[in-house]
């Protein structure tokens, strides 16, 4: 692999010369979102979040901590966890991507005058963590379970990638580059093994690889993910170093930390072929999507360390983070660069909308850390947290969204994610064709794609099924046609004229599912999904029932309907449901009657979108309601 020059296009995971890659990117400069659902939320992230949460990195001290180290501010202590430098980091990518699709020039002036920063912080051995930059300088390398350094150098690398790609400048990739060189030489591979506690860096390292072409990061990365399982770190499940990852059969343990080790292997595996590490990533998935996945997308059930639990140990008050639906999303995406299968394609939309848009607010100023299918009113959204992972995490996701509606591969373009937009895409061989998305999604379902090559042009065109879709019909110009199934995807091969045009129209079910009969907490309930939306019903919504106490019986006609002035605009669904009628001086205990012979009466029922919960007044919500027999 030669080294590159910085891409004007700004891909996310950039596979274009990986050799194992079945799929390349279209990058985040490519795609210029226009679309009625995301346009809004991307200015708001934009707008709102990226700004606010400059503000938490300032008045929570994780600003200063760098000034600390430059040598800026003596006398002041060190604020936060020890791992803050990380929530700036990710504040920097999110920045980064977002210029990438906008010429934001407020946003452009505070990234430049945090980098400098960075720089300013940064020893002259490359060595940059602020915790230990000022009092702790003999401590550092010596506690590599907990402390976290290497974890805050994949977060700066990260950044440090995404800011070349969107920039051209390489300003922060030359301080990622120097603070790598420095793990490398006292990590060195195949000499010293050496990892960290929270995986993350890795990842970095092959991004890093991709965007330089130089092989010692590649090198690096492959050497962490060996360095687990023999005896560097404290050998438990949390951390993953129960066993050489490459000897892992099952997910467990810390659940963004399982993630994202298994999302740099997922990484390797697209440099390099390893058919070993092939069949770990696949198996582990498996295990992640058949038996720990919630309805949702949501990973991690376990508040006892944001961990796995068992096989189908999907409670209603699963801990579900936020990091780890993401992180989910890292990993499926990955593995659908390999392979062109939709089943990942159709995780990465489940967690997309479900697990990670609910971690952020209307007002795109507050998140969720955790993410559980059941509430009693007492689960808000904080501006910030004392751990502040996730509110960044959300940012930078969201500012590279539009780099994950497209790929090519050697056949064509394959649409990922519908999300109206104006796009110009090169098709591998040369030669480019504009694109033009527009649609209904999330709330109907119409999809119509214009596409204009630059000249008549034969090459496939890969349009996604969604798992939870209905019947579709496919139109090129006025012609229904029968397009080939393929993984997931409905196929058009045909020599394209400049403004072909191509229609679909799904039918959007309102569908009851359930859950594997081995789960215990989905026994004869049910969850309202409808396109690729999970809902919910929310206390507010129904005042003269507890949402406790209403059950379904599976043959309800559901009615969507618009609201436009609800939870700044959505589909809700309606029906007339059954409410227990629950007299709460009964015994707690007591003879077994069935829930069809217990008193009870017709109640109206409204479903919103589980995204947009707990951003009205606080009460009881569920995603997942009983079933009378």
């Amino acid at each position: 692999m030669t080294a590159e020059t910085p891409s004007p296009h700004a891909p996310v995971v950039d596979t274009t010369r990986s050799p194992h890659a079945r799929l390349r990117p279209v990058g985040v400069g490519d795609v210029e979102v226009r679309d009625a659902f995301w346009q809004p939320r991307l200015d708001r992230n934009r707008e709102q979040t990226i700004p606010a949460q400059h503000e938490q990195c300032e008045t929570t001290g994780a600003l200063t901590n760098f000034r600390r180290a430059a040598g800026d501010a003596p006398g002041e202590p060190f604020h936060g966890m020890y791992y803050s430098d990380s929530d700036v980091y990710k504040w920097a990518e999110a920045a980064s991507w977002s210029l990438a699709s906008t010429d934001d020039r407020a946003v452009a002036e505070r990234l430049a005058e945090v980098i400098a920063l960075f720089e300013g912080a940064q020893d002259d051995d490359g060595y940059l963590n602020t915790y230990f930059s000022v009092d702790r300088v003999a401590e550092r390398w010596t506690d590599l379970v907990v402390r976290h350094e290497m974890y805050c150098v994949g977060h700066l690398t990260q950044a440090a990638v995404a800011h070349f790609r969107a920039t051209g400048s390489r300003a922060l990739l030359d301080v990622a580059e120097r603070a790598c060189g420095h793990i490398e030489a006292r990590f060195t591979p195949g000499n010293v093994p050496g990892t960290c506690g929270h995986p993350c860096l890795e990842m970095a390292l092959v991004e890093l690889y991709r965007a330089t072409g130089d092989e010692r990061w590649l090198r690096l990365a492959v050497w962490q993910l060996d360095s687990r399982g023999v005896g560097v770190l404290n050998g438990s499940e949390y951390l993953l170093d129960h066993a050489r990852l490459r000897d892992q059969s099952f997910v467990t343990g810390h659940a963004v930390r399982a993630l994202y080790l298994y999302a740099a292997a997922a990484d390797v595996v697209l440099e390099t072929g390893d058919e070993e590490l092939t069949a770990v990533v696949d198996r582990l998935w498996a295990d992640l999507s058949r038996h720990k996945t919630a309805v949702t997308g949501g990973v991690g059930a376990r508040w006892d360390g944001e961990a796995f639990g068992d096989a189908y140990e999907l409670p209603d008050r699963a801990y579900n983070e936020t990091c780890a639906a993401i992180a989910h999303i890292f990993l499926a995406w990955r593995l659908l660069l390999r392979t062109g299968d939709g089943a990942y394609r159709d995780a990465v939309e489940t967690a997309l909308y479900n697990g990670v848009l609910p971690g952020l607010s209307q007002s795109g100023r507050e998140f969720f850390y955790q993410n559980p299918l059941a509430d009693e009113g007492r689960h808000r959204r904080s501006p910030w947290f004392t751990c502040a992972c996730c509110p960044p995490n959300i940012a930078r996701l969201l500012a590279s969204l539009p780099g994950y509606v497209y790929t090519t591969s050697d056949e064509g373009l394959w649409v990922q994610l519908y999300v109206g937009n104006s796009a110009r895409v090169t098709l591998p061989g040369g030669g480019s064709v504009g694109v033009e998305l527009t649609g209904g999604l999330p709330w109907e379902g119409t999809v119509q794609l214009r596409l204009t090559p630059a000249e008549p042009r034969e090459f496939s065109v890969f349009l996604p099924v969604p798992g939870r879709a209905g019947e579709v019909t496919v139109r090129v110009g006025e012609e229904v046609v029968t397009p080939e199934h393929r993984s997931g995807y409905l196929v058009l091969t045909r020599t394209w004229q400049p403004g072909d045009e191509v229609r679909l129209d799904f039918a959007m079910p309102v569908r009851l599912v359930g859950t594997h009969p081995r789960v215990a907490a989905g026994h004869q309930r049910v969850a309202l999904t409808r396109g690729p939306l999970v809902y919910c019903v929310e206390q507010t919504d129904h005042a003269d029932v507890a949402v406790a106490d209403l059950r379904v019986r599976g043959e309800e006609t559901w009615r969507p309907e618009f609201a436009a002035d609800l939870l700044g605009g959505v589909v809700t669904l309606h029906s007339t449901a059954t409410a227990l009628k629950v007299d709460e001086d009964e015994p707690l205990h007591r003879p077994y009657v069935p829930a069809g012979r217990l008193p009870s009466r017709a109640a109206d029922v409204t479903a919103v979108p589980y995204y947009a919960w707990a951003n009205r007044e606080a009460g009881p919500m569920r995603v997942f309601l009983p079933l009378l027999p």
